[in-house]
């Protein structure tokens, strides 16, 4: 009998019993930030320095810290020594740097620059960071279990301004994740102050957009920022700034947007310019330093700086979009809120903090002066609590002999009886009573704070307003409209010309120059291939081609070599993708896609639907299902105007209205009869009336659909018209 060494469980199961503790582990304690602003890595290696002494004190090598931050962060070295990197100044993460850092952390706006090993490097604690552990001894935040329980640490760092909305924060956690953008320290805190005075305050005008530490300038949009600070979710962008060395035709990009590198950028130019794509550059080098970053581009003679520049923000990263999405732990629960309510949030939570660090000092001075009341006492009499404690003549029964003695409590009669011998003097016991008074209105000055929230908001508004003074920031983004930003316009560089189609048969396509074509002479054809169709269009227009598998193909025909009439031209199935057997059967130029488009079918039936049904916002080349497939397409004709249309079969003709066929808003429809054919025939050709330069147009005219038509003259014969086309 084989053994069984595996055992059955639903997947339901396995989900809930696996795989959802760790995927609320990652959310709650690991991927997002809290209200302070930190995630717990960060905080467990702040701590650790705080601890270490590091607020104020010498530099100490990173693996020092990394050594100790291990006690309460079980993710390895390596982890706790990348987190620190982001946290430095050096490496240039933040707005608001926490640590002071000497040695090589690398930089943000660098993918490739390594950062040195931990041996190598020196930190401390920033200054600021004296606003994030000033009240952490005062009972301000709770303390937890390190992971094996036998150290404490906070669950939150009390941070006496807004750092949640300060620094940048990128988490990505499990079918969740936050993008926080920083904002400017100084705008910030005041925001911050207006909002606690007045909780309708237009944020928008004491903070108007967000800030990063690798500048920039930030494209402002009023209704796109509104957006996001209402509800925590939107883009916006922000493009590099440069400048121009005219002598030397260089132009020097100093500062990229936060979402990018340098490499990035530098990539993507040298991918356009081996396309041909960008024939204006002739050498781009990343010639970062000591003095920052600068990435250079050497431009060739005649080329318009500035044009040239519209180009590089629209196809490369030189101009990139940053995606918010405010996703923050409140309480243990992730919530995505908008500026206005996190900075609700953290007021209330700080309003917190310094409730429980009055309760603390309020307790102390308390106790203090509990102490002082006992100590009164005995002024009253010292020579009794001297005799009280000398005739006792045991020491366990000196605290209950001054107790009863004095009328004092337990607290009291310890603090008595530990003073020195050489204090037991009226003078210094005058001095020490005179503390009661200090206490007595200190005391009541902090029971006033706890009953008043005025007062607290009063303290956290001066508090913010030391920030201010003591850390003044400059905006390092600029801030500039979107009138202020010419785009670039791809259509602007193209040359426009007139130009000649032509499509073969076997799906060779040539464009060619009117020039051109009166010096080529005859059309150069694949044996066995005919020239399917022609037409006259410019060299900037849109074309699009429909292909026997009912599939349609966009693209411009500036992206077309201009041919000679003596050449094969393009084979579209190669150049445009399409699958096997897949060829052209004709080409339309939907212009403004005003109108609609006519789907002719051999059967004798017709599909009348917008143009603007193959206008699609994004960069497609190919449309599935461009049309119905219950029939093979026999021509296709585009109708920026309702106009008369002539219908061919092998011996018939019928000209009608194109109004009398009903619209359809979808392209698959298989379209109504039109033509009511005789046994044995099919529909062959279809032209505008204008095109097919009919004799006998009223021998072929019909007012109701379907038609049965006429047998085509002589004179119009759909062969006399391609001759006379030709």
């Amino acid at each position: 009998m084989s053994k069984q060494y595996f055992t059955e469980q639903k997947i339901t199961d396995t989900l809930e019993t696996n795989y959802m503790p760790y995927a609320m582990s990652v959310i709650v304690s690991r991927a997002l930030p809290e209200i302070d602003g930190f995630k717990p890595s960060h905080r467990k290696l702040l701590y650790t320095m705080y601890k270490m002494g590091l607020l104020g004190g010498a530099l100490t090598k990173s693996a020092n810290v990394v050594g100790q931050t291990m006690k309460l962060n079980p993710h390895g070295d390596a982890a706790i020594y990348e987190t620190m990197v982001r946290l430095t100044r050096g490496n240039e993460s933040l707005l608001v740097p926490f640590v002071e850092s000497k040695g090589n952390f690398g930089k943000v706006y660098s993918r490739d620059m390594e950062y040195a090993a931990p041996r190598y490097t020196e930190v401390k604690l920033a200054k600021i960071c004296e606003q994030i552990f000033g009240d952490i001894d005062n009972d301000a935040v709770d303390f937890v279990d390190n992971y094996d329980g036998k150290m404490k640490e906070p669950a939150l760092l009390p941070t006496a301004f807004p750092n949640i909305l300060a620094n940048p924060n990128l988490g990505i956690a499990v079918s969740m994740a936050c993008n926080i953008c920083s904002f400017n320290l100084s705008e910030l805190c005041r925001t911050t102050i207006e909002l606690i005075r007045n909780p309708e305050h237009d944020i928008l005008s004491t903070l108007p957009a967000p800030d990063f530490p690798t500048g920039g300038e930030l494209i402002y949009n009023r209704s796109q920022m509104e957006e996001i600070y209402r509800t925590g979710r939107g883009s916006f962008k922000v493009r590099s700034v440069w400048n121009y060395l005219k002598k030397e035709r260089i132009i020097e990009v100093t500062q990229i947007p936060y979402t990018t590198t340098s490499e990035a950028i530098i990539d993507k130019m040298t991918e356009l310019i081996k396309a041909g794509k960008l024939k204006e550059v002739s050498d781009v080098r990343d010639e970062t330093g000591l003095q920052g970053l600068k990435i250079a581009i050497d431009i060739k003679a005649g080329v318009d700086p500035e044009k040239l520049m519209q180009k590089l923000m629209k196809m490369t990263p030189l101009m990139d979009s940053f995606s918010c999405n405010f996703n923050i732990l409140i309480g243990g629960t992730p919530r995505v809120m908008g500026v206005r309510a996190i900075l609700d949030e953290w007021s209330a939570w700080r309003s917190e903090g310094i409730r429980r660090r009055v309760h603390f000092d309020l307790s102390k001075k308390e106790a203090r002066l509990h102490l002082l009341l006992g100590l009164k006492k005995i002024l009253l009499d010292i020579d009794k609590a001297i005799s009280i404690i000398r005739e006792t003549e045991e020491d366990a029964e000196v605290i209950p002999n001054l107790m009863i003695g004095f009328g004092i409590d337990e607290a009291q009669a310890e603090f008595i009886a530990e003073i020195k011998l050489r204090n037991i003097n009226k003078e210094h016991i005058l001095n020490r009573l005179k503390e009661t008074e200090n206490l007595e209105k200190e005391i009541k000055r902090l029971q006033g704070i706890l009953k008043d929230p005025k007062k607290i908001d009063a303290i956290i508004i001066d508090e913010l307003e030391k920030i201010i003074k003591k850390y003044p920031t400059e905006r390092k983004t600029a801030i500039i409209g979107e009138h202020e930003v010419e785009t670039f316009d791809a259509n602007e560089q193209i040359e426009d010309y007139p130009v000649h189609l032509f499509l073969s048969r076997e799906g060779y396509f040539k464009k060619i120059t009117p020039l051109s074509l009166r010096m080529g002479g005859d059309q150069k054809f694949k044996e066995g291939d005919v020239l399917r169709q022609t037409t006259q269009a410019t060299n900037r227009q849109e074309v699009i081609f429909l292909t026997n598998q009912c599939q349609a193909y966009k693209a411009k025909l500036h992206e077309f070599d201009d041919h000679k009439a003596s050449l094969l031209g393009d084979y579209l199935p190669q150049k445009l993708g399409m699958a096997e057997g897949e060829v052209p059967l004709c080409l339309l130029l939907p212009g403004d896609y005003s109108g609609h488009l006519l789907f002719v079918f051999d059967n004798g039936k017709i599909a009348k639907t917008p143009m603007e049904s193959f206008n699609t916002k994004s960069n497609r080349r190919r449309l599935t299902s461009a049309y119905s497939d219950k029939a093979p397409l026999a021509a296709a004709l585009h109708l920026p105007r309702e106009t008369e249309i002539a219908l061919y079969t092998q011996s018939r003709l019928l000209v009608f209205d194109s109004s009398l066929i009903p619209a359809k808003t979808t392209r698959g429809s298989q379209g109504v009869a039109v033509f009511a054919l005789k046994r044995g025939q099919t529909v062959i050709a279809a032209k505008t009336l204008e095109e097919a330069n009919l004799k006998n147009v009223s021998r072929y005219q019909t007012k109701a659909l379907p038609g049965a038509g006429a047998l085509i003259k002589e004179e119009d014969a759909l062969e006399r018209q391609m001759e006379l086309g030709e």
